[in-house]
């Protein structure tokens, strides 16, 4: 793991198996250009699907998860339309699978939007996505701006591509989609599938978070909507108002990230929003066309794409964002900070503080005079349902343009360990360095600050605007809990402490505002502790991360490291240590909501340990000063033996997870947070302490 030239440290951030396919098919739609992926981006990318084909012939959601049927449809229909043949023994493999499980009427709603848009499946398979739901009024409880982003900025292009009905072209022409039409459905017709009726089949497989009673009558009711002639006239109005909202949303969204957008989902859905607008929606919309050259903001789109590739030894994937690049350098600076390594390394220290600086989102001179800065008025954030994005960090980089609230915490903590080292002193003082300003700083905490949920926690991008009961119209089947911005552990964690080193810094500074907000973020993180000592763990493999947050939050805001809680976590730890030292876990942790059985067996070491996990665990108990000496030996033990000679540890199983199903991989933390666990353990119990007996 080698830092970059401009600071930053770089990582895979690949592992969800429903994200290259939509590339693969749009780029199909758009009549395949090369700018968008060239011959020798085809032939990686179909390495890569053919590598992760399961023995049973199907894919799963993610690459460690089971053969689904929302991974094997998507990714059997990119490998053929990368140009793999019918007979290819991989081919017939993935059929055999998908046969055996009803074909692709059972595959998930997500998967059928993209067989519509290809043209092998008809719209009538697929339930309403209405975009006149953008004209309710903002304050009915179930308008889509109250949605969780993510969920949002997707609704957002697949309303609009549903309700222009875009089909591929030559989906009737062309001869691979007729191929596809009969190679799809386990035998049966296509011509005689009665559409309408299968629009709410799924797999068994695939039916993680069933869709409750009242979506499914919601559905059905937008279904008559949608096709019975009296609703015609009042449909025809709304939609094309619709259409045009969406149209003007998706470019206020392209401009504010740079045509990256917010993941990669939505970026290849924006783009074909696009494309379509080009060549059949424009002249309609004389509004929007009039200062708009759309084809080159197609190029723009296409120009971005490559920010979400990543080669790795298994070829070429999708990463689940444009990189985790501010994320891995904010955590990988207060490690080695903890380590007492950055004065060490002093051209290092300065190229991450370089890096930082250009990261805080529209901050600098160039973000200040993009068009996204003019997104920043009351009246754009409150037309397109953005929070205030000036002064925080985001998960990958500036000119992505979303902050997000743990981000923001860990970029301030970052930032604020570089101002203590001599290093960047005599930088700032040289001018050798750009200086962050402390009004850049406030700006961040102030961002800290807004973020907070009445619960006290603190949610991802945004504040929660919506309620528990929103998940009751949860379309997806394959995810869990995404309707709405809930509050979580690791996010409450990231910014309480960041507001607590910056009162230790900047004491003056809305001193009373932070001091309540830590008192109420001290609460939240003891309400939410689980009856058994645990923080259930939403973006990562999963209690041992979880009880990271919750101790390390818990104790820098004031809890005694001999407080009920504090030491109800420390058993729930100790209780899961391993006979190696070790601690693992694996993505059916969060999948479960229970800790994985087999810890992390499959893809970490045979007893079942990996070192991600057993740095979380290190941490966590180091914190809170556990005073069971023996383990944290043996656990750091652990890590040491593990460590290869080159000085890098091995890539063993999953660490992230979202949407609380699909795992996702960081490796940069097996080799961050070893270090700084170990440097933690140093500090708290001497080197002496954690000798081998």
């Amino acid at each position: 793991m080698l830092q970059c030239e401009d600071g930053h440290w770089a990582a895979d951030y690949g592992g969800p198996h429903f994200l290259l396919p939509g590339l693969v098919v749009v780029w199909y739609v758009m009549n395949r250009p090369s700018n968008l992926l060239d011959e020798g981006q085809v032939r990686m990318i179909r390495h890569y699907i053919q590598v992760h084909q399961q023995l049973d012939g199907g894919w799963g959601t993610h690459i460690e998860s089971p053969s689904t049927m929302f991974g094997s449809v998507l990714m059997y229909v990119a490998l053929r339309l990368l140009g793999a043949d019918r007979n290819d023994e991989a081919c017939v493999n993935a059929r055999t699978f998908l046969d055996e499980h009803g074909g692709a009427l059972f595959t998930s709603s997500w998967s059928k939007f993209y067989l519509c848009i290809l043209g092998v499946m008809d719209w009538k398979g697929h339930n309403s996505t209405p975009p006149e739901m953008w004209l309710l009024p903002n304050w009915i409880p179930f308008h889509p701006g109250r949605m969780w982003c993510h969920a949002r900025m997707v609704y957002l292009p697949m309303g609009y591509l549903y309700g222009s009905r875009f089909t591929y072209n030559k989906a009737k022409s062309d001869p691979l989609i007729a191929e596809l039409q009969t190679e799809l459905y386990a035998g049966q017709p296509y011509d005689t599938i009665p559409w309408t009726k299968t629009r709410q089949l799924i797999a068994d497989t695939d039916n993680y978070s069933p869709i409750p009673l009242v979506m499914k009558i919601l559905q059905n009711i937008l279904a008559r909507y949608e096709n019975w002639a009296i609703f015609d006239w009042f449909r025809n109005h709304v939609r094309q108002r619709g259409l045009e909202f969406s149209m003007e949303y998706m470019k206020a969204e392209d401009l504010q990230t740079n045509f990256i957008d917010i993941g990669p989902v939505n970026k290849v859905l924006n783009m074909l929003s696009m494309y379509h607008y080009h060549h059949h929606g424009a002249n309609n919309d004389k509004k929007l066309d009039s200062n708009d050259n759309n084809e080159l903001l197609i190029e723009r789109h296409i120009a971005r794409v490559r920010d979400y590739l990543w080669v790795a030894e298994d070829g070429m994937k999708m990463q689940g964002y444009n990189g985790s690049q501010c994320w891995d350098t904010s955590f990988c600076v207060q490690a080695l900070w903890e380590a007492g390594m950055l004065d060490e390394f002093p051209d290092l220290t300065r190229k991450v503080w370089s890096y930082l600086e250009k990261s805080q989102i529209l901050s600098t001179p160039v973000s200040k005079s993009s068009p996204a800065y003019g997104f920043e008025t009351n009246d754009n954030r409150f037309k397109f349902y953005r929070h205030i994005s000036e002064g925080g960090w985001p998960f990958s980089t500036s000119a992505h343009g979303w902050p997000i609230s743990d981000c923001t915490g860990e970029g301030l903590k970052a930032t604020l360990c570089l101002l203590k080292t001599k290093t960047i002193r005599d930088a700032l003082n040289s001018t050798v360095v750009v200086s962050i300003s402390n009004e850049r700083l406030y700006k961040a905490a102030n961002i800290l600050l807004t973020y907070q949920n009445e619960d006290g926690g603190w949610a991802t991008y945004e504040n929660n605007r919506g309620w528990g009961w929103y998940e009751q119209l949860n379309p997806s089947e394959v995810f869990g809990d995404i309707m709405i911005d809930y509050s979580y552990v690791e996010c409450s964690m990231a910014s309480l402490t960041a507001l607590a080193d910056f009162a230790e810094t900047f004491p003056d500074h809305r001193s009373d505002d932070v001091r309540r907000s830590i008192e109420k973020g001290r609460s939240f993180l003891k309400n939410i502790q689980r009856d058994d000592g645990s923080w259930y763990g939403s973006w990562a493999c999963c209690f041992c991360y979880g009880v990271w947050f919750g101790i390390e939050g818990l104790i820098k805001c004031g809890e005694p490291v001999n407080s009920p809680c504090i030491l109800k976590a420390c058993r729930y730890l100790l209780m899961h240590q391993r006979p190696n030292g070790g601690w693992g876990e694996d993505f059916t942790s969060c999948y479960d909501k229970d800790f994985a059985k087999d810890g992390m067996k499959a893809y970490g070491d045979s007893d079942g340990s990996g070192v991600v996990n057993t740095s979380w665990a290190l941490m966590a108990l180091s914190y809170a000063k556990c005073d069971d000496v023996e383990a944290i030996r043996r656990g750091v033990r652990y890590l040491m033996e593990r460590q290869l000679p080159s000085g890098d540890w091995p890539q063993e199983g999953i660490s992230g997870v979202f949407n609380r199903s699909v795992g996702i991989t960081y490796t940069a933390y097996r080799n961050v947070f070893p270090i700084w666990a170990m440097g933690r353990c140093r500090e708290v119990y001497g080197e002496e302490a954690l000798a081998a007996p």
